[in-house]
């Protein structure tokens, strides 16, 4: 090897050496805000098949069960992101403090791509939501599930004082039906396999927002979906921008492999081993994609809510979505 050689190969392998010895670049943290119910499915798929690595996000789970404090965490800044949040309670939010909740992602559940259902503990004689008059019932915690479950029950014919009705953490739903505490529940998926499984409850009837609020059972129900602060967007376009990405890439690998794709709700969710290969699936629409028939849904089931008066005002829903 000449001279020039031996010292350019020198020079190389000095390089190598000192690049190999130098820290590799900080991923982005992004505080994200986790409710385990399988509708934070995208995020636990994102996060354990690398999605999020590849877009060089390091997201850091807070676990918070509920809307409120997803809610009250995103006003606050103390998350950036939200795996899951009722689009209810996302809107009252942005009408408190607008553009807190920007949803890059909202999911579609009905009679087919089933999460919220009523069941019944077993024994309970009922064929019907009106059959509940008189029973003791246990709804999914935060404002938007205890409308939503009483809205149906009136649709059925039930008003208030037909029935009782407490909200109750959804860690608690199987072990209370299992105990008998409530007669039936509106309890959202995972759980409603899971007591199934257990053969302790049955399903009554699932997809109740679809047919009862907006008069289609197998219309797009836009209950909740994942969501960004605007504070997040605006502070760190990119990052943001790269989290959206890797969202995305989990919707598309949760609608296209549905079976595989369960497989995430073990250890993330209330999901038994037993029980995962029978949850339903719902469906994930990215806010990109979203039709103008899928908006007016959406809009058709937010302005149901101002009409409860779950929120205090109109809200023009499309002003909340965030595509990049």
């Amino acid at each position: 090897m000449s001279k020039r050689a031996s010292t350019l190969a020198g020079l190389l392998s000095g390089l190598a050496i000192a690049l190999a010895a130098m820290p590799a670049a900080a991923m982005d943290k992004v505080k994200v805000g986790v409710f385990p119910v399988s509708s934070s499915l995208p995020y636990f798929v994102a996060l354990e098949r690398g999605f999020f690595k590849e877009q060089n996000i390091e997201p850091e789970m807070i676990r918070l069960i509920g809307g409120p404090p997803n809610v009250a965490a995103m006003i606050t800044n103390q998350i950036d992101a939200a795996a899951v949040l009722v689009t209810i309670e996302g809107m009252n939010a942005n009408i408190k403090k607008p553009g807190v909740a920007m949803y890059i992602s909202i999911n579609s559940q009905n009679q087919k791509y089933q999460m919220e259902q009523f069941v019944i503990h077993k024994g309970v004689q009922a064929k019907t939501l009106a059959d509940l008059k008189g029973k003791k019932i246990m709804s999914a915690p935060g404002p938007a599930n205890v409308t939503m479950a009483k809205a149906a029950l009136a649709a059925a014919g039930l008003k208030e004082g037909d029935y009782t009705i407490d909200q109750l953490d959804m860690g608690q739903h199987v072990n209370a039906m299992t105990a008998g505490t409530f007669d039936a529940g509106y309890t959202l998926e995972p759980n409603a396999s899971t007591m199934r499984k257990l053969g302790v409850a049955t399903t009554l009837e699932a997809g109740v927002i679809a047919k009862y609020i907006l008069g289609d059972p197998n219309a797009n129900a836009f209950v909740a979906g994942g969501a960004l602060t605007s504070d997040f967007v605006k502070n760190r376009p990119d990052v943001a921008k790269r989290y959206t990405a890797a969202w995305g890439k989990a919707v598309n690998f949760i609608n296209t492999n549905p079976t595989e794709a369960r497989k995430h709700l073990l250890k993330n969710t209330f999901t038994p081993p037993d029980v995962v290969d029978t949850v339903p699936m719902i469906l994930y629409v990215m806010a990109k994609d979203l039709t103008t028939k899928d908006k007016e849904s959406y809009q058709k089931f937010i302005d149901f809510s101002v009409k409860t008066g779950t929120l205090e005002k109109p809200i023009d829903v499309t002003k909340y979505l965030q595509t990049f």
